[in-house]
């Protein structure tokens, strides 16, 4: 079957969407920004999911990044992202890109080829197989800011490391290996960055040959008792999220990331 693109994003989404052999690739296309994404961004890949569910020639699907990294969160450069009109409207977008990934009847797999944060874990850990780089990284880095985790995160890594570990990395922004992720069950495998193309490649044709049904059952079970409650994380993260975005400590935040210094938060 010859490569198609299946409904096209433009181009300043960072979002590209292709169709071959019954995979279907998803990437995130803002190299030079690391792939951090926008609130558009999460939408065009919510609407790439929503539009293949129900497309019987999708047979699994492939979340990855062009370049250095897989997605480093929410682009903070575009100053509404968080604080202006738009803030709302940005979790909700992330919100909808995660849920459409745990809806999505085939297997997900995330191709994180580089350093995965804020959103970035979200949008890996959904992910029914989720295989690193040795060189990547997860990062909650929302504190340093003077924000919390959001797009299901604080349920995701919860569910995937325990309580302990995921308070560690989320108060403390603790960046986590490739390495320590697989070992302590955040992901499923890392590969050396040399054969890391053709690991993904070779997954990704397994499971567009296996059993679609069985995939959907076992995915739904899986996800039902381990996150059920993603809904309720959505709904928490979201309402803190907004009140912290009003806050005088995530300007202090904000104004020290994009300037490089060092915040003074003052618990206001």
């Amino acid at each position: 079957m010859p490569e198609t693109t299946s409904a096209p994003h433009p181009p300043d989404l960072g979002v590209r969407q292709t169709l071959e052999h019954g995979v279907l690739r998803i990437t995130i296309d803002r190299p030079t920004q690391l792939n951090a994404v926008t609130g558009r961004g999460l939408d065009a890949i919510a609407t790439a999911f929503e539009s293949a569910a129900a497309d019987p020639t999708v047979r699994t699907a492939l979340l990855t990044g062009t370049g250095r990294a897989f997605c480093t969160g929410v682009d903070l450069s575009t100053s509404d992202a968080l604080t202006g009109p738009d803030s709302s409207t940005t979790l909700d977008a992330a919100n909808r890109a995660v849920a459409a990934i745990r809806a999505f009847p085939r297997p997900v797999v995330a191709a994180v080829n580089g350093p995965a944060a804020g959103i970035g874990v979200s949008l890996a850990l959904i992910s029914d197989l989720t295989i690193a780089t040795r060189s990547a990284y997860f990062l909650l880095a929302f504190s340093r800011i003077g924000l919390m985790p959001d797009g299901g995160a604080t349920a995701l890594v919860e569910a995937s490391i325990g309580r302990a570990r995921a308070m560690k990395m989320a108060l403390l922004a603790e960046r986590v290996t490739a390495e320590e992720a697989v070992r302590t069950g955040l992901i499923a495998a890392e590969h050396d960055d040399a054969s890391f193309g053709t690991a993904v490649d070779n997954l990704v044709r397994h499971l567009a040959g296996g059993p679609t049904l069985a995939y959907e059952r076992i995915k739904n079970a899986v996800n039902e008792a381990t996150i059920g409650q993603l809904d309720d994380a959505f709904s928490r993260e979201r309402q803190g999220q907004l009140a912290l975005a009003a806050s005088e400590d995530f300007k202090a935040g904000l104004t020290a990331f994009l300037e490089k210094s060092e915040p003074n938060f003052r618990g206001s």
